[in-house]
């Protein structure tokens, strides 16, 4: 019998992205490899991408992590880098060892990975130094990340912040817009270019076309959250369409 993996998602309660670009890497692997997976989410209240409703929301992240392993999911995925990166420097650290308390206290453990904390280690994995960062966030809280990202070792040599502060409107921005946004930042001395910084902006129907005009490695939130998942269940890391770090590259 096929072995099939159970994917849960903590997941903003306005957030649409997570469920439809996750699942998607994750079914373009289905074609090349055996394991199947499924796809299960729990919600934690968020409308507007400001710092009181981001930390309100993260206080929900326990509830979530309790029902999704009441269902006893392989692997805990948090849906929400800002929200993470807004707690402060490394949080992601104590929300990935917290949530995955709350598994192994519920008798159901469980790796949790964030999409915060899998940004970061799939720029360590692709050995980046110098990149440029694209958001969908307004300008104080993309700081907050950029400050963040510089903290774990990287130069955020530019980034752009598109100053979209209702969650619904993040998601209803057109991936197609992404590749004119990149070629007005600073690229050219980048190891790697971050399309999306947030799992909400959609950026996957433009990750191939970035990587090709820029000549640049391309990963977003979701990209590298899919890969720590994989990595996380000690399956292959590789999925078609994904660009760079999930093309076996870095498997």
């Amino acid at each position: 019998m096929e072995h099939i993996y159970k994917i849960g998602q903590i997941v903003p309660s306005s957030n649409t992205t997570m469920e439809t670009e996750i699942p998607a890497m994750l079914k373009a692997r289905q074609l090349i490899r055996p394991e199947k997976f499924t796809f299960h989410s729990s919600r934690m209240r968020m409308k507007h991408v400001k710092k009181e409703e981001l930390a309100a929301m993260d206080a929900q992240s326990d509830r979530c992590a309790l029902e999704l392993s009441d269902s006893r999911v392989d692997v805990l995925g948090y849906a929400c880098l800002v929200a993470i990166m807004s707690m402060g420097i490394g949080y992601h650290r104590e929300s990935e060892k917290r949530l995955h308390q709350v598994t192994v206290d519920n008798d159901a453990a469980a790796p949790i990975v964030t999409s915060a904390g899998a940004l970061v280690e799939g720029l360590k994995v692709m050995k980046a130094k110098k990149i440029v960062v694209v958001t969908p966030y307004m300008k104080p809280l993309t700081e907050l990340v950029v400050d963040y990202i510089k903290a774990e070792g990287f130069e955020v040599l530019d980034y752009v912040a598109l100053e979209i502060a209702d969650n619904i409107a993040v998601a209803q921005h057109d991936p197609n817009n992404l590749p004119e946004i990149v070629q007005k930042l600073n690229y050219q001395d980048a190891d790697v270019i971050v399309l999306s910084a947030c799992v909400q902006m959609q950026s996957l129907p433009a990750v191939a076309k970035v990587e090709a005009l820029t000549g640049k490695p391309v990963i977003s939130a979701a990209i590298a959250t899919t890969y720590q998942m994989l990595k996380a269940l000690d399956l292959e890391p590789i999925a078609p369409g994904a660009g760079a770090l999930l093309s076996g590259a870095y498997a």
